[in-house]
């Protein structure tokens, strides 16, 4: 029983994980129709920018916040100069750029912070001694810390949607960005504001992820956590919220339950597993659990 616990308890802290940088994507998503695959990249620059800063002693906290501003700004001035003008012309163009600055960002941050790997002291204590007893089991305060933060970011982004009128406007965005200029809504401030928002939950995911990666904070780190949260927010449905959480809570269970008790998987398989699950969502239900289908007048 105490092993199933365990495995629960890693299950949901890489389905939050998962969750939170699905939840960027659907973001970006929800504005320009497109998988924004530099995502987890930008989220590794940020990441690296937090720990330089912890090592001029600047403490891990405020070395967040310093990169959730750049991470706010990477993706503003992104969308503004490089996806705006080529979403103009067709998706295919927005996806190449999106590809581009994949390599582009991961390039850069070797080259300025080189290709060791890096210890990223995380936002909760993470000692072996730190950790609550549950039925046997142990449930550490770095996975509960990493539960309740994206709890709170997840509450936000909701109240975010549904209570404000930045909300709204995004919502109007996504849904019709025709009609929604036509109505007053400045789309592409609004653009730019989700990419931003999307930059800041990326850069949020890192700082999180680095610290209980088994990589810690490489220039490899953040490529399969792209690969999950891409299948989770498949899963859950690409322009859905609550979709991005399920299907990223469901990846986790998912991953941690197969590779403890389905010995040919292990921990050499979970990267083809999270791509199978892809594929066949795409077979079977394009737009996921909660994706909204598509309709058009003919």
């Amino acid at each position: 029983m105490d092993i199933f616990l365990e495995r629960l308890f890693d299950g949901v802290t890489n389905g939050t994980v998962y969750a939170i940088m699905a939840l960027a994507l659907v973001v970006v998503f929800r504005g320009t129709g497109t998988i924004n695959f530099a995502q987890g990249e930008m989220a590794l620059f940020t990441t690296y920018i937090a720990w330089a800063l912890t090592t001029q002693d600047v403490p891990i906290w405020a070395a967040a916040l310093v990169a959730c501003a750049v991470g706010f700004l990477l993706g503003a001035i992104t969308e503004r100069t490089l996806i705006r003008p080529v979403r103009r012309r067709n998706d295919m163009a927005t996806l190449i750029v999106a590809l581009g600055l994949f390599t582009g960002f991961n390039a850069l941050a070797g080259l300025l912070f080189d290709a060791d790997t890096k210890t990223l002291p995380g936002l909760f204590p993470g000692g072996q001694d730190d950790y609550l007893s549950v039925g046997g089991a142990r449930l550490y305060f770095d996975a509960l810390g990493v539960w309740l933060v994206v709890a709170v970011l997840i509450g936000l982004v909701f109240a975010l949607f549904n209570r404000t009128r930045l909300g709204l406007h995004m919502r109007a965005v996504a849904d019709n960005p025709e009609s929604a200029a036509l109505s007053g809504v400045p789309t592409g401030r609004i653009l730019m504001l989700g990419w931003g928002l999307a930059g800041v939950i990326g850069s949020l995911a890192g700082i999180l992820i680095a610290p209980l990666s088994s990589q810690q904070l490489s220039l490899t780190t953040m490529f399969p956590i792209l690969i999950y949260a891409s299948a989770a927010a498949l899963f859950g449905g690409l322009d859905s919220p609550v979709g991005a959480v399920v299907g990223g809570l469901a990846i986790g269970l998912l991953e941690s339950m197969l590779t403890g008790y389905v010995d040919v998987i292990g921990g050499t398989l979970q990267q083809t597993a999270a791509l199978v699950v892809i594929v066949l969502i795409l077979l079977f239900r394009p737009t996921g659990l909660f994706g909204t289908r598509q309709m058009e007048r003919l």
